[in-house]
């Protein structure tokens, strides 16, 4: 089964910041996604991915596009607010009922993923483009598979703990910065049907998403996150009555829900 992809890219520091139309003149959106389709096919995997952008979010992130959305990645930064709260209630709703979620760097500010966490997300930061050590922690998790370990990011944003998140359910990264800060960069949560991996590295000032080894994480992570094979739609609540799971036919086929 082809697995759909939405890109969600803000795509307004590309606009009006020299320093990342040099670094992402072609938008980091872009970047990423053929980054996907890359390492997509190699693996071996249908894919069909597609870019969102901020200015056609209505249409790109409509109702109708994200039920045939199985996983959103999603970069903001400077534009957070601009996101209509309906849009934002939208993916919400989606990943409650199964779609994949990948918020990246800045993204920790991102109204859904806010919504998904219920808390502050902040965090500690610095931009003073220092190195990045990005550890494995959980080896056998899918998203670990083929990433070196470390990743080592020559220049990067800082971003320190402590991390006003929930406990992740699972997490497969750290991060440790030569200030000697470190980060849970690589985060797994369940809501509802739905899987969500957020993933810090990813300062639009310094071309961290050109790096084949980050490009690797992203891949994994949007196959992992893939909806499960089964029917989103919630299970019916109705009154059951005395005897009602005992099959009716000679043969006592097993009733699914």
């Amino acid at each position: 089964m082809t697995l759909r992809i939405a890109v969600f890219g803000e795509n307004r520091h590309e606009k009006v910041d020299p320093k990342v139309q040099e670094v992402y003149p072609e938008g980091m959106h872009t970047v990423i996604a053929e980054a996907l389709r890359s390492h997509l096919a190699a693996d071996g995997i249908d894919a069909e991915v597609r870019i969102a952008l901020l200015d056609d979010i209505d249409q790109s992130l409509s109702e109708e596009a994200l039920a045939e959305t199985d996983v959103l990645t999603w970069w903001g930064h400077m534009a957070h607010g601009d996101v209509p709260d309906e849009v934002s209630e939208r993916v919400v709703r989606r990943v409650h009922e199964g779609m994949g979620f990948i918020p990246l760097h800045s993204a920790h500010y991102a109204k859904p993923f806010k919504a998904l966490m219920g808390t502050t997300c902040n965090l500690l930061w610095r931009n003073d483009g220092e190195e990045e050590r990005v550890w494995t922690v959980n080896g056998s998790h899918p998203i670990a598979r083929g990433v070196p370990h470390p990743i080592i990011v020559p220049e990067q944003e800082m971003y320190g703990e402590m991390f006003d998140i929930p406990a992740p359910d699972e997490l497969v990264f750290i991060s440790s910065f030569a200030g000697g800060e470190v980060f849970r960069s690589g985060a797994v949560f369940r809501r509802g049907k739905g899987k969500i991996f957020y993933f810090s590295p990813g300062d639009q000032e310094y071309p961290v998403y050109r790096r084949p080894d980050i490009q690797r994480v992203l891949a994994n992570a949007v196959t992992w996150a893939r909806p499960e094979d089964r029917p989103a739609a919630p299970v019916t609540i109705t009154n059951a009555q005395r005897d009602w799971f005992r099959a009716d036919d000679p043969e006592g086929t097993t009733r699914v829900i």
